[in-house]
């Protein structure tokens, strides 16, 4: 079994997620469809500090880009489309026909809600409603209640139209202010959508190697999480691949310094064998969504990087470590740091709550000027004009950061509130 050293480990998985190198060329709608099948799916989240997670994960490949371009792939051009893979996700709709067996699967959703007496009529009224006056949102439908309960608690229509969803009946159209438009699946799905529905032997299978292509190297169990299927489920279209050549075992280094046995698509082999000579080097800088897809592996961000990925947002706040929405900081190959950040949009302000390094991350001059670069563009990303950094750690990364980020010129302007804290003392 061949041996791998954690360099070539690491830019083997950042390379099958596009982040391995600086983007050239214009982030053309193309380009940007051309990511999502190398990612399989792109996960859709709510929270927006800064720009919501779909949108940052393809910031952080591509740099600047029109998030409308995005937008129109899915709403108007009908690449993509809205449905469950690893969660919520934005998938071609190339993968369609893979997802048939889960809509089915799915009709049983909320605990056989919709198969409950009480409940029959609303389904059946939701669905005539959007038969017959077209697309339509929650919100079209009233609904009255003496009180508003927890976040779930939603209103009958709601439950009748994410029903009628999960099961494939109905498809997200649009989305106007976040907000799910719902209508017939024939009025959304393209013709030209493959809906051949597969056993569910082979769509495992297909997105076991899904998985594989876009991982980039992992431990056998894990290829199970990136599409949010159960291990056990996906054990034996793991051994059927490894049987078949598809998967081929390897060995890695891990960040603590021991071999694990891994495993890599046969494509993807090449790739890891380039890597370990040093033809293919992880040279990007960028910033990490809590929500993406390097993270689904789970565990991998200890095992290869020796970081702890954690979203903290559902935490009170007495007990986070790092903030509420933070940024992980990818330097070339590591993992270097975190960033929780703000984004004010009546003032165009960005603000960084804190900004730390990991522990034995050391703010070379090199490190400071890639990350200030990325800081930069990822203000351009937002149309923010003002960077305010609250508190770093170490305490002199602020200063030299906000340094190097005005270096690069423009009408930016900056505040490092630590010295302002320090000087005002």
């Amino acid at each position: 079994m061949s041996q791998f050293p954690l360099s070539a480990v690491r830019t083997t998985a950042l390379y099958a997620q596009g982040l391995h190198t600086t983007p050239t060329g214009d982030p053309t709608p193309e380009r940007i469809y051309q990511l999502v099948q190398q990612l399989g799916c792109v996960q859709i989240d709510t929270l927006h500090l800064v720009r919501r997670s779909q949108y940052l994960v393809l910031w952080s490949r591509l740099g600047t880009y029109d998030p409308a371009d995005f937008d129109r792939l899915i709403y108007q051009d009908r690449l993509l489309f809205e449905y469950w893979m690893h969660a919520a996700c934005i998938i071609p709709l190339t993968e369609y026909r893979y997802l048939m067996h889960k809509m089915k699967a799915n009709g049983n959703w909320w605990w056989g809600w919709a198969d409950q007496p009480d409940n029959r009529p609303v389904v059946e009224q939701v669905r005539a409603r959007v038969q017959q006056e077209g697309a339509l949102r929650a919100a079209d439908f009233e609904y009255k209640r003496e009180t508003k309960g927890t976040w779930w608690d939603w209103k009958p229509a709601k439950r009748a139209l994410e029903h009628l969803y999960n099961a494939g009946e109905l498809m997200i159209a649009n989305r106007i202010n976040f907000q799910r438009v719902y209508d017939l699946r024939e009025r959304v799905l393209p013709d030209w959508v493959d809906q051949n529905e597969p056993d569910i032997d082979a769509a495992r299978r297909h997105m076991i190697e899904l998985a594989a292509r876009a991982l980039g190297i992992c431990h056998p169990a894990q290829l199970a999480d990136y599409t949010h299927m159960k291990r056990g489920e996906a054990a034996p279209a793991v051994k059927a691949l490894i049987a078949d050549g598809t998967l081929v075992e390897v060995e890695g280094e891990l960040a603590n310094g021991k071999n694990g046995a891994l495993i890599v698509h046969r494509d993807t082999l090449p790739i890891l064998e380039r890597a370990a000579d040093g033809a293919i080097r992880a040279e990007r800088t960028t910033f990490l969504s809590p929500f993406d897809s390097l993270w689904w592996a789970q565990k991998r961000d200890e095992q290869f990087w020796n970081f702890m990925q954690r979203l903290e947002a559902y935490k009170p706040e007495p007990q986070r470590i790092w903030g509420y929405f933070c940024l992980a900081i990818l330097w070339r190959d590591q993992l270097v740091g975190r960033f929780d950040p703000k984004l004010e949009r009546k003032t165009n302000t960005l603000r960084l709550k804190a900004i730390y390094l990991e522990p034995g991350i050391v703010p070379s001059d090199e490190l400071v000027a890639d990350v200030a670069g990325a800081l930069r563009d990822f203000m351009r990303f937002h149309d923010a004009q003002h960077l305010i950094i609250e508190r770093s750690d170490p305490a002199e990364l602020g200063d030299r950061l906000l340094a190097a980020v005005s270096n690069g010129g423009g009408e930016l302007r900056f505040t490092n509130l630590n010295h302002l804290i320090k000087n005002s003392v």
